[in-house]
């Protein structure tokens, strides 16, 4: 069973529609004893980080990710719920959850006729393996949608880099912990079989 966190920031359906379609059994939630108690998470986001913390923390869901990182449930943040795994974002210019040390920057392509947000299908510069990847064609694509990204201050941390003007890091993992700038659930086969491996994940 997979516990998809609820924290009104937006793309449950997509994510509990692919799953569904691998015949991965999953559920939708924003009760923090739920997510606590998890025996997988993935924690999607779409929107705005400010918002999005205030909801985490005032609805003790906050609280409830942590204990379960703690606890070593495998963990895969998507896009916003990526970026507010790190310290700090500059999208509202709030602290967030803390699981990454780093920052949230605004893209600031180099290439002043690129449009932000970055907005369609990207390859990945991959930095090091992971049991997320295996079996994906290294040359596949990803759907992206986003105007920030996320800057950890350990680059160890960084799984894989994409480009928009500048190389930023679009995967990052520790531990149990692992998280995406794109939308593996938008992403084609190669997103479906990413959701496949986390299922099966032994951390």
């Amino acid at each position: 069973m997979i516990t998809i966190i609820d924290y009104n920031a937006g793309n449950l359906t997509s994510v509990k529609r692919a799953l569904t379609h691998l015949g991965i059994d999953c559920e939708i939630t924003g009760e923090p004893k739920k997510i606590a108690s998890a025996k997988r998470i993935i924690f999607p986001g779409v929107g705005n980080a400010a918002s999005a913390m205030q909801n985490l923390s005032s609805g003790g869901i906050a609280a409830a990710i942590k204990e379960a990182v703690r606890a070593g449930t495998p963990f895969f943040g998507i896009c916003l719920g990526m970026q507010i795994m790190l310290s700090h974002s500059g999208e509202g210019d709030v602290d967030c959850l803390g699981l990454f040390g780093g920052t949230v920057r605004l893209l600031k392509p180099a290439d002043r006729t690129l449009k932000i947000p970055h907005m369609g299908w990207d390859s990945l510069k991959y930095c090091k393996k992971h049991a997320i990847f295996d079996g994906i064609d290294p040359r596949s694509e990803f759907y992206f949608v986003h105007s920030f990204y996320a800057d950890p201050t350990d680059k160890n941390d960084v799984i894989a880099l994409s480009d928009h003007g500048a190389e930023f890091a679009a995967v990052i993992g520790r531990g149990n912990m692992f998280a995406s700038q794109f939308h593996p659930e938008k992403s084609g086969e190669a997103g479906l079989k990413m959701l496949k491996n986390f299922a099966e994940w032994k951390v």
